[in-house]
């Protein structure tokens, strides 16, 4: 049983909770720029330190006005917003507990998190997030208010809160231990109702109090700034967010991700956060476009060189004829691509799913060096992460300062550490186990090298064993065939069957460029038999048969025209496949491939 951990370079306080960064904040540099949020008239408005301070007290006053109790769960169902970071903080001085609730959710699906947590408040969105809590509002009995942000939910809590004082606003503050709860995070979740990871403000002290000083270039460089476009709802965004709090790094929110690119250029951050899927989409868009101008062999080539140069940056020693050929490219390629994300961004956090070696090494090599790591919402977050100056592609880095990470007998990551979660609400069985033998359970498989680095192999629940008896991971088909261009979303199948197989669907942002190219039918269900295509798909396929043996690989595959998307109930919020869904919807497609 193989196990490697990390020297503690943090201690949990026994007193003290989030809010203090506010405060410490006002108190030290008031003037300091902590946020840029949209302005009405346009371009992006400063707030300083003194200014969020302020807000936070008086939105809190209003929450306290209205009933809520120290301990009351309040419920965020919001994109990600300057006012989303607003009211949870404003939650916390109160003495209350934040649940977010992702904007995309259903009808159902908020309902079942309102009742689960018996919340007693909801702050939404707009009319549309209102009508779907109005919806299912029948039955659940404790909650008593609506509040959205289109119906100046702000300006009403401020008002309400008029006549509350700094002291009793200050007792309720200060009455948080780093042992209370901060929020109760319901899991997306690719099986079954989604549970609610409880975790407290000491959880994320230990995470950010490590992560913060660990990745000091991101966050405590000058002039340090992120942009936030992920959902705050997950707990990815939630420590960047905490963290940029704490290192008073200048944070924006992005809402609509039709503007992101404008508002990447206006804001400029230095560093970004980000899934795989939108490092893939960049990339393919960038290939897409190449070729659409005629320059696709020049991209492809720039392509190669960049991932030469980093690979060559890993050993040590470029050669000078890549460096001559990256100098090249630096002007002609790759300061374009990296104008798209403002100019300034020297570096991007990916999480959620493994990156892939090729798309990491391609990032470094034209300048933006992505950091992966790894974390569930069980552990607040990072459990490993690469740092600026220890990288080792295709990883998900090392254990965090004080984390320490064990490979069980049947290849399962355990962790322990400060970060992991003390259980889920209301889920005692769940709770016991996830946590046994005094190890978190994470449900993954993985590697850890001599140096600790960690590397993500697949889930224990998706290995698929063959008619013959292999045990097969989709995840490493899975993620080299998205890579691909004209590839959106793919299940590898063929659990009991006598090899494995594919069901592929087709990226529509992708499709049409190539369609127009070879005077071909832009409509994805005139293409899905098309013989080019086919041939276009099946070099995916070999290239993701690379990464396996013979008796893992793909031998068939079945391209549908059908999407795959959270809306469609295939896919969770964070972008994950619902296998089982997906196996339902699409049992007959699954079973033609063995016919």
């Amino acid at each position: 049983m193989r196990e490697f951990s990390t020297p503690a370079t943090f201690e949990i306080p026994r007193t003290g909770n989030l809010t203090d960064d506010v405060v410490t904040n006002a108190a030290v540099a008031p003037q300091d720029v902590v946020f840029s949020r949209p302005a009405s008239e346009g371009g992006w408005q400063d707030v300083t330190s003194a200014q969020f301070l302020a807000e936070v007290s008086s939105v809190a006053k209003g929450l306290i006005a209205a009933g809520i109790q120290a301990g009351d769960r309040v419920a965020l169902f919001s994109k990600t917003r300057y006012e989303w970071t607003l009211l949870d903080y404003a939650i916390w001085f109160a003495g209350a507990i934040t649940v977010p609730v992702y904007e995309t959710s259903s009808a159902e699906q908020v309902h079942w998190i309102l009742q689960d947590s018996s919340a007693r408040a909801v702050v939404a969105e707009g009319a549309d997030h209102v009508a779907r809590v109005v919806e299912v509002r029948e039955g659940l009995a404790h909650l008593d208010h609506v509040w959205s942000f289109a119906d100046n939910a702000v300006e009403i809590l401020v008002k309400l809160g008029a006549d509350i004082s700094d002291e009793e606003l200050e007792g309720r503050r200060t009455a948080l231990t780093p042992d209370s709860i901060a929020t109760l995070i319901y899991t997306s979740g690719t099986t079954g109702r989604p549970k609610g990871c409880i975790l407290t403000h000491g959880n994320f002290m230990f995470e950010l109090g490590v992560a913060v000083s660990e990745l000091e270039r991101l966050f405590e460089t000058e002039g340090a700034s992120t942009l936030l476009f992920l959902p705050l709802a997950h707990v990815f965004a939630r420590i960047i967010q905490i963290g940029c709090i704490k290192s008073r790094t200048r944070l924006g929110h992005s809402p609509d991700i039709k503007n992101l690119l404008d508002d990447l250029g206006e804001f400029k951050p230095t560093f970004i956060l980000a899934v795989p899927r939108v490092f893939e989409k960049v990339y393919n868009t960038a290939s897409q476009k190449a070729v659409a101008d005629g320059k696709g062999k020049i991209f492809a080539i720039a392509t190669d060189v960049a991932i030469a140069f980093s690979r060559a940056q890993e050993k040590g020693r470029v050669p000078l004829r890549v460096k001559a050929q990256h100098a090249v490219f630096s002007k002609l390629v790759y300061s374009k691509l990296l104008a798209a994300l403002g100019g300034s961004c020297e570096f991007a956090v990916s999480g959620g799913a493994p990156l892939g070696e090729r798309l990491g090494h391609f990032y470094r090599g034209l300048g933006l060096t992505v950091l992966e790591g790894y974390g569930l919402t069980e552990t607040t977050g990072a459990l490993t992460v690469n740092l600026p100056d220890a990288i080792k592609i295709g990883t998900v880095g090392r254990p965090i300062a004080g984390t320490a990470v064990r490979i069980a007998d049947d290849g399962e990551l355990l962790f322990k550490g400060g970060q992991v979660f003390t259980g889920y609400w209301g889920n005692e069985d769940a709770t016991e186990e996830a946590l046994s033998d005094g190890w978190f359970h994470t449900g993954d498989l993985g590697e850890v090298d001599d140096e600790g680095f960690v590397r993500i192999t697949g889930r224990k629940k998706e290995i698929l064993v063959t008619a013959g008896g292999k045990n097969v991971a989709p995840a490493v088909l899975e993620d080299r065939l998205r890579a691909h261009l004209l590839v959106d979303q793919c299940m590898v199948v063929g659990d009991g069957e006598p090899f494995i197989g594919a069901i592929v669907t087709l990226d529509p942002e992708s499709i049409p460029a190539w369609a127009s190219a070879r005077g071909k039918s832009d409509r994805i269900e005139d293409l899905v038999d098309d013989p080019d295509l086919r041939a276009e798909i099946q070099k995916a396929v070999d290239d993701a048969n690379k990464a396996v043996s013979h008796a893992e690989s793909i031998r068939k595959f079945q391209i549908i025209p059908d999407a795959w998307t959270e809306e469609g109930g295939q896919l969770t919020p964070s972008l994950k496949l619902k296998r089982n869904v997906v196996m339902r919807e699409f049992r007959d497609e699954v079973e033609a491939l063995y016919r």
